[in-house]
């Protein structure tokens, strides 16, 4: 390269470089390599020079992967760096700078020339440039020493043994970068890898014992989020009398033959953004995602797995049952301070995810927190910012939800943590509202958001299946909340008709109700309610009717009477159409919800009945729907009761007054003339085969918020492009 060379494409002419790839073999006790690894190099933080890092390191690769069958020089460049870490835990104790400096440049060269090997070779001709040793004539020895395996576990234990300090940060995330770089092979395939050196080396032989104590770092360098130290940490500081003889020696060196690694000077390396203000926890938080969602190996479960299933709260003094291995404990309280404060990305939110669904200690520890707004809260903040987020992310944060209203604790406590001011909510000035109820106006909220944009079944049904199971447990709800609930009931109510009308009456023109539906909006309906009450009344009692009769066979004959037209003119069946079925299972979902919160707690709820009374017009005319009848019997005794109460009081009553009527009123209904139906509780499953989902959506949070690491996008095969 030279020492006049200043930019990253110079690389390639680089004569270090052209040395450590070429015909020569290099032994490790030679001096060249304290000179090849005696540079200054702040790692690259944009996309830019990440890509141009790459393109002259694939240009090295291609040297080397013709050479070193013969050369073994990269055998060598990983026993120079085994040969190091040995002494890294005193050079640490001891500040020494420089070894420290020049194991991590070692570190980093293996990570650069390891990521593209991987990417262009296969797992067996990877394997056979790790496994090369050099044999001297005469010499007909077959051991060789596998040099993956020494790096793998060499890896863990600088991960898991040696402490983080200033001057060690930069080698504790390269090596966790280098983990992840190791196991990028999943990135270069379609299908989901169930047998690869992965699982060769980390679930089985010496790798293994370091299990527990690998998730256990991981995690805690995820809780604590320690900040990098100031730019230029890393490197021994000139003193002002010339400084001592080691630095003099480096400085020579990395002056002269590595000004292209500088960038412009390690000061000017750039700010790290606020949610990557901590890389090391950053990458810890990916690899410990990656090795958590790997397939179990043919002859044994995945450990990583296994440890993150069963560690235990430090305050537990309990005895792991010795049937649980790579057993650990760590502190509780801490981790649920980061999972809280770290919602914002991905990530954080899908290790929330998984230590909620397969950790049974962390679940329970959650659950019986006094503070748990601090948890829900910014998992209800991704549910309203719904159009700003991938759709994953909110699958995770609607999961979460619904994983924690499994608990009936939960579900009461919620509505006992009262929130002042919640100004992320823009829809309505929310000075006071309890948890629950907030909580289901942002559940409504997003049901609304997919019904209308993103019309994901799976994720409306997760929506109404975590109301579900609040529902009989509904407290004091707040006036909006209530009002929301009854409706967004009656939105899908007016759809119906809309639409039934329309399979029923294509030739019926109703304008007037078309013109409704267009110009219907959240916060107006009431406006509506005259004109729409007026043309159900018209409709509704013939639809019915005809339903109740022969309910099955025309709905059949419906959708027989759409696909033939489809076939025929090649006319894509019509949005309400395809709706149908859609929001018949919203509107029964929601009127179980109603139903529920009416029969298990009708005296904690008014504001609810009081919703209901208003838009009792339309509730009435579904009283004979065959789809609804049965769960319309406790709301209609309701209305009926309540609407009779409320006539016998005169007209011209004020909202104080109806109130007072409906808490009157309920303790004189009878509870037994209120139907008993089954309890609603829905719990969650992961679907068979879950890889198929996590291990993509894993590795697409890696190709996208690793720090330091780029893989040519036209190489990626397990995820397109624009996969969330």
């Amino acid at each position: 390269m030279g020492s006049n060379s200043s930019r990253i494409g110079d690389l390639p002419k680089n004569e270090y470089l052209k040395k450590l790839s070429g015909t020569e073999s290099v032994s490790e006790n030679d001096p060249f390599w304290n000179q090849l690894l005696s540079f200054s190099f702040p790692a690259p933080t944009s996309s830019t020079e990440l890509k141009l890092l790459e393109e002259a390191t694939i240009s090295v690769c291609r040297s080397l992967v013709e050479n070193n069958p013969r050369t073994g020089n990269l055998g060598a460049l990983i026993k120079v760096f085994l040969s190091r870490t040995k002494e890294l835990k005193l050079s640490a104790e001891c500040q020494n700078h420089i070894f420290i400096w020049q194991t991590h440049n070692a570190l980093f060269i293996i990570c650069c020339l390891l990521k593209v090997f991987i990417c262009q070779m296969s797992e067996e001709e990877l394997q056979l440039h790790f496994t090369y040793e050099e044999k001297s004539p005469g010499n007909y020895s077959s051991d060789s020493e596998d040099l993956l395996e020494e790096l793998l576990c060499c890896l863990m234990q600088l991960i898991t043994d040696i402490p983080l300090l200033d001057i060690t940060y930069e080698i504790s995330v390269e090596a966790i970068s280098t983990m992840v770089v190791f196991l990028s092979c999943q990135l270069f395939h379609k299908e989901v890898l169930r047998q690869s050196i992965s699982h060769k080396y980390l679930m089985r032989g010496p790798c293994l014992p370091y299990t527990s104590k690998l998730v256990k770092t991981l995690l805690y360098n995820f809780i604590r989020q320690e900040k990098p130290p100031p730019p230029g940490t890393h490197v021994f500081p000139q003193q002002s009398d010339g400084g001592g003889l080691l630095y003099g020696l480096a400085s020579g060196v990395a002056t002269g033959l590595w000004t292209v690694f500088t960038l412009g000077g390690v000061g000017s390396k750039a700010t790290a953004s606020p949610e990557l203000s901590s890389p090391l926890a950053n990458q810890s938080l990916l690899l410990l995602l990656v090795l958590a969602n790997l397939t179990d190996a043919s002859d044994a479960p995945n450990p990583y797995r296994q440890a993150i299933m069963s560690f235990k709260n430090t305050q537990d003094s309990s005895p792991f049952p010795s049937s649980i291995p790579h057993a650990f404990q760590i502190n509780f309280n801490s981790l649920y301070t980061a999972l809280c404060e770290q919602q914002t990305s991905d990530q954080a939110t899908l290790l929330l995810y998984t230590l909620l669904h397969q950790n049974s200690n962390i679940r329970t520890y959650m659950l019986a927190r006094t503070d748990m707004e601090n948890l829900v809260l910014p998992i209800l903040e991704i549910l309203y910012h719904v159009e700003e987020r991938n759709s994953h992310h909110v699958y995770m944060a609607l999961i979460i939800l619904l994983i924690l209203t499994e608990d009936d604790g939960f579900n009461r406590s919620i509505h006992e943590v009262i929130l002042k001011n919640i100004t992320w909510y823009s829809e309505r000035v929310l000075t006071e509202i309890s948890l629950g109820s907030l909580l289901i106006l942002v559940v409504i909220r997003t049901i609304q958001y997919n019904m209308t944009r993103t019309r994901d079944k799976y994720l409306h049904t997760n929506c109404l299946a975590a109301l579900a199971n609040m529902s009989a447990q509904f407290r004091s709800l707040h006036q909006y909340a209530a009002q929301r609930i009854i409706s967004y009931t009656c939105r899908h109510l007016r759809r119906y008709v809309y639409v039934l009308d329309k399979l029923y009456f294509p030739h019926s023109h109703c304008s007037t109700l078309q013109h409704c539906f267009s110009t219907l909006s959240d916060n107006g309906e009431e406006l509506l309610s005259l004109t729409c009450s007026h043309i159900l009344r018209s409709y509704a009692s013939s639809l019915f009717s005809l339903l109740s009769k022969k309910h099955n066979k025309v709905l059949e004959q419906a959708t027989q009477s759409l696909r033939g037209s489809l076939s025929s003119n090649d006319v894509p069946l019509p949005d309400y159409a395809q709706d149908l079925n859609v929001i018949e299972e919203v509107i029964r979902m929601m009127l179980e919800i109603i139903n529920s919160c009416l029969t298990n707690s009708l005296h904690h709820n008014p504001n609810l009945v009081y919703a209901l009374l208003y838009k009792r017009d339309l509730f009435e005319q579904f009283r004979t729907h065959p789809s609804f009848q049965d769960i319309m019997q406790n709301i209609d005794l309701v209305i009926t009761f309540f609407s009779s109460r409320l006539l016998q009081a005169g007209a011209e009553l004020s909202v104080e007054r109806v109130l007072e009527i409906i808490k009157q009123g309920v303790i004189a209904l009878p509870k037994d003339r209120l139907k008993k139906f089954p309890e609603l509780k829905f719990k969650y499953v992961e679907e068979e085969q879950p890889e198929e989902f996590f291990i993509p959506y894993v590795w697409s949070l890696v190709y996208n918020s690793a720090v330091g690491l780029y893989w040519n996008p036209q190489d990626i095969q397990l995820f397109t492009m624009d996969s969330d």
